[in-house]
Parts: C-alpha cells; sequence; structure tokens
C-alpha cells in the first residue's frame, strides 16, 4: 500500500490544465489509482514517461435512457450467439483490450504493468468486467472498468466477432442499473462508436458535481 499525505492535495481536477492534465507522477498501486477516480481523474501513460492522469473538459459520458439500441442492435441483443459472463476473466478482458488496440492502432495506453493493480481493484470488488464467449469456448468480445460508490468509469473493450463490444457495452449498462442503479456511465472521451450508441459531452464542472466532488472555487 502506499501512503500519500492527502489524495485531495494530489488529484485536483480543477487544476488541469488545457488537456486536461492534472498531474504528472505517482505509481502503479491499486490504492493509488482509486483514489483518482475517486476525484475525478484517471491515467492516461506513455511509455517511457511518468504516469500523467487526467479530467478531461468536457468529458464523455453516456446514460443508459439516451443509449441507442437501432434495428440491427436489436436484433443482435435477442438472438446473439455469445455466453454472457460478468466478472469471470478480468484480467484476460483487460489483456485482449492491450493487444488488439495494439495490433489495430499500432499502440496502447494499457501498459503490462497497469495490469496487476487493475486487476487488485476487481479482486477487492472495484473493478468489473463483462465477458462474452463463443460456442467453442473462446472470448470474443468484452469490456473492463473502475467501479466507485459514485459511477463507473468504462476504462476498454473490444471485440473479435462483429458487434460483440456493442452487446457487452449494452449489457454493461443493464447490469450497472439492476445491481447499482447507476443510470449512466463514465466514458471519458467520445469515439465514434459510442457517439453513435449516445454518448454526450458534459463540462468537468457537471460531471464533478454528479461524482460528489467539491470544487473549492468556479
Amino acid at each position: 500500500m502506499v501512503f500519500v499525505a492527502s489524495w485531495e492535495n494530489w488529484f485536483r481536477p480543477w487544476e488541469a490544465d488545457e488537456s486536461g492534465l492534472v498531474a504528472v507522477g505517482g505509481v502503479w498501486d491499486s490504492d493509488f489509482i482509486y483514489a483518482a477516480y475517486l476525484r475525478g481523474c484517471f491515467p492516461w501513460p506513455v511509455e517511457g514517461l511518468p504516469i500523467l492522469w487526467f479530467s478531461p473538459n468536457p468529458r464523455g459520458i453516456l446514460e443508459l435512457s439516451h443509449f441507442h439500441v437501432g434495428r440491427t442492435l436489436r436484433k443482435i441483443l435477442k438472438n446473439h450467439p455469445w455466453t454472457v459472463t460478468y466478472n469471470n476473466a478480468f484480467p484476460k478482458v483487460m489483456e485482449l483490450c492491450r493487444d488488439i488496440h495494439h495490433r489495430r492502432q499500432g499502440s496502447t495506453w494499457i501498459l503490462p504493468e497497469m495490469i496487476r493493480p487493475y486487476t487488485e481493484l476487481w479482486e477487492r470488488g472495484k473493478a468489473l468486467s463483462v465477458e462474452l464467449w463463443n460456442h467453442q469456448g473462446d472470448l470474443v468480445g468484452g469490456i473492463y472498468g473502475v467501479l466507485t460508490p459514485r459511477y463507473f468509469s468504462a476504462e476498454s473493450m473490444f471485440y473479435l466477432e462483429p458487434n460483440a463490444s456493442k452487446v457487452a457495452l449494452y449489457l454493461l449498462m443493464q447490469h450497472l442499473h439492476d445491481r447499482y442503479q447507476m443510470v449512466w456511465l463514465d466514458i471519458q472521451m467520445l469515439t465514434p462508436v459510442t457517439q453513435s450508441l449516445g454518448g454526450q459531452w458534459i463540462s468537468r464542472a457537471q460531471f464533478l458535481k454528479r461524482i460528489g466532488v467539491e470544487v473549492p472555487y468556479s
């Protein structure tokens, strides 16, 4: 466990620069990482640099009531071929998100040293994953993120079969609603996929208010 005099003094999102950068440095420790999410911050590392912590403005979110289920996705949700599990293979989901993103994009922010502390959060009930398995028992889609008392922050998702990640995201939102009474989730930044599903921007101030972080000045 890493001890810091005050998490509040380390993670001060209202002092972020124009890029959303809040702090530089720290360690890959599960308590340290979790403290960042409690303050509305998250790591966005670059290999070879100290850890970079961000709280962007604006912030991407997805609300269950605004989730766009088009005709194609509706059919898939009714008749998809996958077995769905929750929290059965968190480390594997994280590793596949890393590997597939690297393969498709040529780089990834999910560094190898991140796997262990995020897995520790999952083991403590502070992170969760959704997994989709095909008939051969292969993991073909999934999503993972960090769970706090006030919100869920989705970190990354992957697919190896068409639409698997979209189904995983929808099922995640239903799971958060049914088990934790959460009706929205943090997606940090909008992508074409999340925007097509109903993702929207809100200001950093609105986001911090939603998660109960008091801003000392405005």
